[in-house]
């Protein structure tokens, strides 16, 4: 859930985004062409058209559709044609596949997980529709701890992460390429977070941004995240 006070929901897919689209959430044809290409019932089995997070499962959620839609337009000019993105809990691979599109053919998407089952999910609902994506390269699901990044597809143009830290993660930041942008969620566990911008400086500055206040499922070990969920 976010900051953002409004209910963007709708009967079909297209009348999600065009609520998304009609109340300013949406502001650039780059991020309404992605969302309309990538259908949200392939990634999110229960409710996908309701403007609120979901359950996938391994105690994961799919966003709600205004934060996808919220963290694309915040990333957009990090986002164009031959950029590199990481995008850390990739969860179901929504998001992944709508920044492999974005990115064009020359751009390459690392979604990270460090539940199996989720990269397994993630790349089962891309091939629904989007099997080119996988095929070229220019979209790969890996396993791992996202905490870590995922230095061997990096300097990074874009860091998405879908999960709440206490901290930003320094392995995160030294993988953020000069000029780039990282969205991440950073607060307790169980508390209202902030959800922060961080650029790179061409000179290699942080200038970090508190955009709003949301409340994600944590950034945390594979370990806890699956005891929890059992």
């Amino acid at each position: 859930s976010s900051g953002i006070n409004a209910e963007y929901g709708g009967k079909t897919h297209k009348e999600q985004l065009q609520q998304l689209h009609n109340n300013g959430i949406i502001k650039s044809d780059a991020v309404y062409s992605a969302m309309l290409a990538v259908a949200r019932q392939d990634f999110c089995s229960h409710d996908p058209y309701r403007d609120s997070p979901q359950s996938i499962g391994s105690n994961a959620t799919i966003s709600a559709p205004h934060m996808h839609a919220y963290a694309l337009e915040t990333l957009r000019d990090h986002l164009k044609p031959g950029c590199k993105v990481l995008d850390v809990g990739c969860g179901s691979g929504y998001l992944s596949a709508c920044m492999a599109l974005m990115v064009g053919e020359e751009g390459r998407v690392v979604g990270i997980d460090h539940i199996p089952s989720l990269v397994e999910m993630s790349t089962a609902n891309t091939r629904k529709h989007h099997n080119a994506l996988l095929d070229s390269g220019r979209l790969s699901y890996v396993e791992g701890d996202g905490r870590m990044g995922y230095p061997a597809g990096g300097p990074y143009d874009c860091i998405h992460v879908g999960a709440a830290a206490p901290d930003i993660p320094t392995a995160l930041l030294d993988q953020l390429a000069r000029g780039g942008r990282m969205v991440i969620p950073v607060g307790a566990e169980n508390s209202v977070q902030k959800f922060i911008q961080v650029d790179m400086t061409d000179d290699g500055h942080l200038d970090k941004k508190n955009l709003l206040e949301v409340r994600y499922v944590p950034l945390t070990d594979k370990g806890r995240q699956i005891r929890t969920w059992r």
